[in-house]
């Protein structure tokens, strides 16, 4: 790593243009490419999924996306002439648009349902030849231009369906800029040096642009979902950031100590770096644990996710070492400058609230350690009521048409109607027709069931489908409520003695499929990833206990996270007036790629806090002393890098999208919970509390395991040698904190 360092600085024009040269090309791929992205939640071999073959195999004009045009009166109804005249022709031209199979009108007399109870409100449904995921925006925006030129002072048009939001406004990078900004401030406050807190971001972009582009690419290799960009900008400025904030701090560390800007930066890679490469190494495996749930949707997201990390470590390593050569002793503020050049090389020592909280620590880790549990138990509650299903367009912006579009068809026709579940069989003679023919009157005489239409047959007689609407709306518990007793009662008693096989297909049936196949696998899935990366932090600190604390702090914070999320999406506390939506179920593929990415970055905390101490106790043997010393010297930038992750995953919230505001609140819940309350109080007081246990380790295990080290051996030979005078004035500074507050607490 540190011959890494100094060639980058050494050839610190070629490794800037690299990147540049690498953020261009892949930019310019990208543009030229274009996307493709698919929210594809099918999974093979449940039974909406077998609904969707047999309807595709029976129906092919119904295998492509469909959309909604809904259109309604202030006065008057939607049948008057005039009404009926203008909406006729445009339903008639959109008919004539490319990518557009069909269109079915209220107009026509086969379909009067279409039409409400009112008269003030109609729809039509468009299909289209093509998948969503192939429709492009400008057949998309064909449909929603000749729609909506159909409005009048008295008649209004709104559209539906996954095609038409395609053309609906996107968020653009505010939310990225935000982030950017308040991480900015952050760092120009921790540093006081202007160039030191811009490297930090620059490295940061350059890495996670590169990655955006990268996924846009990736999209048409494999099936890629269209949150993944956005995910993975959110993931690679928390970690670029943060990973580039661990290095400069080192680095500004070796300048105050004498060393000169090339040996600065090498020894910052050489041993932070170690631990940023150790740390993103960490968050790939856990992302790529996904990989073993063999689901196409979650394949895409993590391979995404993961070269989103890595393209931000490598930069971290190679491209920040040159900046730093370029900018030199501006790493420094004037006034640490001025300080270095008047009274030569000093020991940093940790004091004020550093010293005085580890002090604190040390002094009474029952309390607080109990003080923690609670607050994390208290967080966590909500998740015992964690409900996965589907958000719909009914969570969309209310400016948005496909908002209006969904707003009045539940007005007018009930919220099931922007749901509808679809059931499809086989047929296989006369007895089968005669059982067909009647189970629309079976099927509205059931319990949540608004509409039924009468039975389809496919041109060769094999294969029918009829449309049931439900009385709830897709995300409703209620609906999923209806699917399992269609499929576990209803159907098989109408099934009986046939040779029908009737499957439920439908939005919330696949849905609720793809959430029971996750939450199945959830604790494998969860077994691997922990299990993983307990086999690298054994590797990395020999200890059976620091793996095994490290396993319970991460589920703790994803615990708590997902209590947050909980609380403020299904539950509803806060979501509107963060423009979120009304409250509703968690997408059933969150607690995945939470668990994921959750892991990963609270790994990233563990190994920065406990390599100090480890590197302590290896010097001393002092356990006490390890974990006194390694708070206090990390506390303060584990709390400045939290800060700047929370306000970038924060600043996500902006972005309007539903499904990113779950990540980034959660995220930034996790974030907090794990800095400020896990690894700065729950961890140091428990290792307090375990002593020398902390560091124990089989010595058959001691034998057998190969070692590796976070910190490479010569670079931390060096270190020993210049920080003996740090390290003994930082055991000063602790101990004159602790009796100072000892004779405090007694004479108080």
């Amino acid at each position: 790593m540190a011959a890494l360092a100094r060639w980058c600085v050494r050839r610190r024009l070629i490794a800037v243009l690299f990147w540049l040269l690498t953020l261009a090309g892949a930019a310019a791929a990208a543009s030229v490419a274009g996307t493709a992205y698919s929210n594809d939640y099918e999974v093979p071999g449940t039974e909406s999924d077998r609904a969707a073959q047999l309807l595709e195999r029976g129906f092919p004009d119904l295998g492509g996306d469909s959309g909604t045009v809904v259109w309604h009166t202030a006065a008057g109804t939607v049948r008057a002439a005039d009404v009926e005249q203008t909406m006729t022709r445009t339903l008639d031209r959109i008919g004539d648009l490319p990518g557009v199979a069909s269109v079915t009108g209220p107009y026509d007399g086969r379909d009067a349902g279409r039409i409400s109870e009112d008269g003030r409100t109609a729809y039509a449904t468009v299909a289209f030849a093509d998948r969503a995921e192939d429709i492009t925006e400008s057949e998309a925006r064909a449909l929603v231009d000749t729609a909506e030129a159909a409005e009048t002072d008295g008649l209004r048009v709104e559209l539906g369906g996954g095609a038409v939001g395609l053309t609906e406004p996107a968020g653009g990078h505010l939310a990225e800029a935000v982030g950017v900004a308040v991480a900015a401030v952050v760092l120009f406050l921790a540093f006081g040096s202007l160039a030191a807190s811009l490297l930090p971001i620059a490295t940061a972009l350059v890495g996670a642009g590169t990655a955006y582009a990268g996924i846009a690419l990736l999209g048409h290799a494999m099936t890629v979902a269209d949150f993944a960009p956005m995910l993975g900008m959110l993931i690679g400025l928390g970690v670029g950031i943060d990973y580039a904030l661990f290095i400069v701090t080192r680095h500004r560390r070796g300048l105050k100590r004498g060393l000169g800007v090339t040996e600065a930066a090498a020894e910052a890679v050489a041993t932070t770096g170690r631990a940023v490469v150790f740390a993103g190494a960490t968050v790939c495996i856990a992302l790529l644990g996904m990989l073993i749930l063999r689901l196409n949707f979650l394949n895409g997201v993590a391979v995404a996710a993961a070269l989103t990390v890595v393209l931000t470590v490598a930069a971290s390593v190679t491209l920040l070492p040159a900046l730093l050569s370029l900018i030199g002793m501006r790493a420094l503020s004037r006034r640490e400058r001025h300080r270095l050049a008047q009274h030569g090389p000093e020991p940093e020592l940790p004091t004020g609230l550093a010293a005085r909280w580890s002090a604190l620590v040390e002094r009474r880790p029952k309390a607080l350690g109990a003080l923690a549990l609670t607050v994390v138990a208290v967080l966590a509650l909500p998740t015992l009521g964690l409900r996965l299903g589907t958000s719909d367009q009914g969570n969309d912006p209310r400016t948005s048409t496909t908002r209006q579009a969904y707003d009045l068809l539940a007005d007018g026709f009930g919220p099931g109607v922007n749901g509808p579940l679809t059931l499809v069989t086989e047929v296989g003679g006369a007895e089968d027709r005669l059982v067909l023919d009647n189970l629309d009157r079976t099927l509205r005489a059931t319990e949540g069931v608004a509409s039924v239409t009468p039975v389809t047959y496919s041109s060769g007689g094999d294969t029918a489908h009829l449309t049931l609407v439900p009385e709830s709306a897709p995300q409703a518990q209620a609906t999923s409520d209806l699917v399992d007793r269609l499929r576990a009662e209803v159907l098989p008693r109408a099934e009986a003695g046939t040779s029908l096989d009737v499957q439920v297909g439908g939005v919330t049936a696949g849905y609720d499929d793809f959430a029971d196949v996750i939450v199945g696998k959830l604790p494998a899935f969860v077994g691997v990833v922990v299990g993983l990366g307990c086999l690298l932090l054994l590797l990395a600190f020999r200890s059976v206990g620091i793996p095994l604390k490290a396993a319970a702090m991460n589920v703790a914070a994803v615990a708590a996270a997902f209590g947050v999320v909980v609380a403020i999406f299904q539950w509803g506390w806060g979501s509107e007036p963060l423009g979120l939506g009304s409250a509703g179920p968690i997408e059933p593929f969150l607690p995945v790629i939470m668990v994921s990415v959750l892991f990963g970055l609270s790994m990233d905390y563990q190994v920065f806090l406990v390599s100090r101490m480890y590197e302590e106790w290896l010097e001393t043997g002092d356990n006490r002393r390890a974990v006194r010393v390694g708070l206090a010297e990390t506390s303060r930038v584990i709390n400045s890098a939290a800060v700047i992750m929370i306000s970038v995953f924060l600043a996500f919230v902006l972005s309007g999208d539903r499904v990113i505001a779950m990540f980034g609140i959660a995220l930034a819940a996790a974030v907090a919970l794990d800095a400020f309350v896990l690894r700065t109080l729950l961890v140091p007081a428990l290792m307090h509390l375990l002593g020398g246990a902390n560091w124990w380790l089989p010595r058959r295990l001691d034998r057998w395991l190969p070692r590796i080290s976070i910190e490479a051996p010569e670079c931390r030979a060096a270190h020993e040698r210049l920080a003996t005078k740090t390290d003994a004035g930082v055991a000063d500074v602790l101990a004159k904190e602790g009796r100072q507050r000892d004779v405090r607490d007694t004479t108080g």
